[in-house]
């Protein structure tokens, strides 16, 4: 009978990870879980791998299988935290381009689609990845990234300029023009340069900026639209022709 309760208090003891199978097994059942959708069963494998045995290999890999468990859950909070937590626990892990991935991701998914809208996490985002270029430049990901950067970048400066517009059709010019300055230093290559710079244009002449305001109005391409309307509201005489704005 000792014997038997000395042998039930070991097992009890090494804790219910080592009962239900080895931590490799158990690993492979929790990424089974998760592609499956068993978010609940996936923790518990994941967790009981970290918890119990956090000297062998699979532990580290499962601190970021939970991570992916949240993230797949759409559990973006938890996710973010989970990624960053194993970027500052393991900061040399070769897996660390995917985690700045996702940890970028897991902002982007918050992140509000309509420029309108408050976009501090697509600030984050841009933030997070950055430098992943130059980090990580033979990452799988690299291209992805690459292109929800621009995209983040674009809706950022789309924001600028509606905050733009919304200073230049109350002619607070001054307002307007810090905004479009700093989204023509910021995000030069975004689609909304031109029509920023045709506000810019017409903010600056009516704030006696005419040297600067001429310099924009001739920046203009001759094919874009807002170049004639920067033309007719510009009231000075234009060294160049029609022809050449």
């Amino acid at each position: 009978m000792r014997f038997l309760i000395l042998v039930l208090l070991s097992v009890w003891t090494m804790g219910p990870a080592l009962a239900a199978g080895s931590v490799e097994e158990r690993f492979e059942d929790g990424q089974r879980y998760l592609r499956r959708g068993y978010y609940t069963k996936a923790l518990e494998e994941f967790q009981a791998i970290r918890n119990h045995h956090r000297e062998h290999p699979m532990s580290i890999l499962s601190e970021l299988a939970i991570a992916d468990v949240y993230y797949d859950q759409g559990e973006w909070d938890l996710a973010r935290v989970s990624y960053a937590d194993f970027q500052r626990l393991h900061p040399r892990h070769e897996k660390l381009d995917y985690v700045v991935y996702k940890l970028g991701l897991a902002s982007w998914e918050k992140a509000s689609r309509i420029a309108d809208r408050d976009q501090t996490w697509t600030r984050q985002a841009v933030n997070t990845w950055s430098n992943f270029p130059q980090r990580f430049p033979e990452s799988e990901h690299l291209d992805e990234v690459v292109g929800l950067l621009e995209s983040s970048r674009n809706r950022l400066a789309r924001k600028e300029l509606r905050i733009a517009r919304f200073y230049y059709k109350r002619d607070a010019h001054v307002a307007s023009i810090g905004r479009l300055d700093g989204l023509l230093t910021q995000y030069p290559e975004s689609p909304d340069v031109p029509q920023a710079i045709a506000m810019l244009a017409v903010s600056l002449e009516q704030t006696g900026e005419l040297e600067r305001a001429a310099e924009m109005a001739a920046a203009l391409s001759e094919n874009h639209p807002e170049a004639k309307k920067a033309h007719r509201h510009l009231r000075w005489r234009y060294s160049a022709t029609d022809s050449e704005l």
